[in-house]
């Protein structure tokens, strides 16, 4: 306060309070980016779970299968000086007080940073059912990992990047494994039809079935019973159809969300409600680059969100010109033995070129939209999507032709 006015002071100097609801990669990030860019007020990180922040992708990996007790982030936050509060449910905000809710009473904030990640949907019908498990926490790898060990009849709802990395754990691990998908070809829900159809094959290479165009009607102690009468033994079931922003204890709070549940954030990561910015797989936010709004529920937004979101608070304090968030979305899935990588977002591309044959070990295919290149899908290609990913944020207008040639760098394929 200045003690002339009673007014809070603003500035680079002032401390004010910076609290983070999510301790997962997001919100740890942005702690990290707040210490970088010179930040020196308090800063406190808010997490449901009480384990020590840690890294997602490996529960689906080396954690799921007993090569890694954790995946805890490699940082030491009493050296940077932010508090940590694990154990700890986020219940409420009220923005009017810039306090949130918890069962340990209210904290007060300055600046809030919205990074309470996604949930997974559950299956109706399958809550409290023995054996059901999903794969989201550290604690959700635990229980899983002795279903691995034993080798347990598996049965998986849901083709898509989860169930497909849990799928390959499993038959990793010895199970068998009878994975169940709604649609008509996994990840129905993130590729077209022709692209994802190659997918399908590579269940059955290793030695997992893959039941499509499979309901589930029920789920029973022992057994998945599927909506035409089949019935499939299985000692355990995962489930994973997907997931939605963790945003229920925003309800009532005036901040904006969207149809999705996403927190509907700006160019710069900031809400509807002052002092309160939003991150990670719980945040949207426009695009230019594509001309729509983005939700990404993916491990490389959780990562550079993070350090647009400092930055906007830093220019706030110093009244500087508020940065632009506007990634090339990326993520990558190691499953049945191959190597995916994505990066962009195909959705409005009016051309689709296939670069090699899907049915040999590699292979990636591009979408241009009015010759510039929107997004590449690489399997086994790492070059291709290393160097699309720089023609995507490029602009690049690309020769189809030489892009369909896989032995034509894409680099070269420009005009």
């Amino acid at each position: 306060m200045d003690e002339q006015t009673g007014q809070q002071q603003t500035g680079p100097r002032h401390r004010r309070r910076v609290v983070i609801a999510g301790a997962g990669m997001a919100g740890v990030q942005t702690a990290v980016a707040l210490r970088e860019q010179g930040f020196t007020g308090p800063v406190t990180l808010i997490g449901a779970e009480p384990h020590q922040p840690y890294d997602r992708p490996p529960l689906s990996k080396a954690v799921l299968l007993g090569k890694a007790e954790d995946s805890a982030f490699d940082i030491d936050f009493e050296a940077l000086d932010v508090t940590l509060r694990l154990g700890l449910d986020v219940s409420a905000l009220r923005a009017d007080d810039h306090e949130l809710d918890t069962p340990d009473g209210p904290v007060p904030y300055d600046v809030l940073i919205v990074a309470t990640g996604a949930e997974p949907l559950v299956l109706p019908g399958s809550e409290g059912v023995p054996g059901v498990h999903l794969l989201r926490t550290l604690d959700d790898a635990a229980r899983l990992r002795p279903v691995l060990e034993r080798q347990h009849d598996v049965v998986v709802v849901g083709a898509g990047w989860i169930g497909a990395e849990f799928a390959t754990a499993a038959r990793a691990a010895g199970c068998a494994v009878t994975v169940v998908e709604a649609a008509d070809r996994p990840l129905a829900g993130a590729l077209p039809a022709e692209v994802a159809a190659p997918m399908a094959g590579w269940y059955a290479e290793s030695g997992a079935a893959l039941l499509t165009g499979a309901r589930v009607a029920r789920i029973e102690p022992g057994r998945v019973v599927l909506a035409d009468g089949r019935t499939l033994p299985a000692d355990a079931v995962v489930v994973g159809i997907g997931a939605r922003p963790a945003t229920g204890w925003l309800a009532g709070s005036g901040i904006e969300l969207g149809p999705d549940r996403s927190v509907t954030a700006d160019a710069s990561l900031r809400t509807s409600l002052p002092d309160v910015y939003a991150v990670g797989d719980c945040a949207s936010f426009p695009s230019a680059r594509y001309g729509e709004r983005l939700l990404v529920h993916h491990w490389d937004n959780a990562l550079q969100g993070p350090r647009t979101v400092a930055a906007a608070i830093t220019a706030a304090e110093g009244e500087e010109r508020p940065p632009v968030y506007d990634p090339v979305p990326y993520f990558w899935s190691e499953q049945f033995g191959r190597f995916v990588q994505y990066a962009g977002h195909h959705t409005g591309a009016d051309a689709l070129v296939w670069r090699g044959d899907p049915a040999e070990p590699s292979w990636a295919v591009c979408w241009l939209r009015d010759g510039v290149l929107v997004a590449v899908l690489a399997v086994g290609r790492p070059r291709d999507l290393a160097q699309g990913r720089k023609l995507v944020e490029s602009g690049a207008e690309l020769n189809p032709d030489r892009v369909a040639d896989p032995s034509v760098p894409l680099k070269s394929a420009t005009l």
